[in-house]
């Protein structure tokens, strides 16, 4: 599988930004997305996943309101539509793929990464 995202930028606090993952390689259906981000000098931490579906959606408490996971298993893409934006939301996002819907807010079971996207938040 490989995965690559796509779409990060400098936005002003408050403003929107989408990204989007384009997965190659397995069929895209068959796994749960999640994003994940890391700021400097920080760990990776859990942002969003998402069910083979689309049904369940999964969100960290800090960006639950105001971030949505969706994705479209025709297109093999998984997006995060990041609204109402803070300085604390900068950092580099990194998509990733897993089997399994338990257990979605750990880095353990994650099994293929994309290379991030650097999402920057002005005040």
């Amino acid at each position: 599988v490989q995965l690559q995202a796509s779409g990060g930028g400098l936005v002003q606090a408050g403003g929107s930004l989408r990204i989007s993952c384009a997965a190659s390689g397995r069929p895209f259906s068959t796994y749960v997305m999640g994003w994940f981000r890391q700021a400097p000098g920080k760990e990776r931490e859990f942002v969003a996943a998402i069910g083979w579906s689309g049904g369940n959606r999964y969100y960290a408490d800090s960006v639950k309101g105001r971030f949505t996971i969706s994705r479209d298993n025709a297109k093999n893409t998984v997006y995060l539509q990041m609204n109402s934006l803070k300085p604390e939301d900068t950092a580099v996002y990194y998509c990733a793929t897993r089997n399994s819907i338990v257990g979605v807010a750990a880095l353990s079971g994650y099994d293929h990464w994309g290379q991030g996207t650097l999402v920057t938040v002005s005040s």
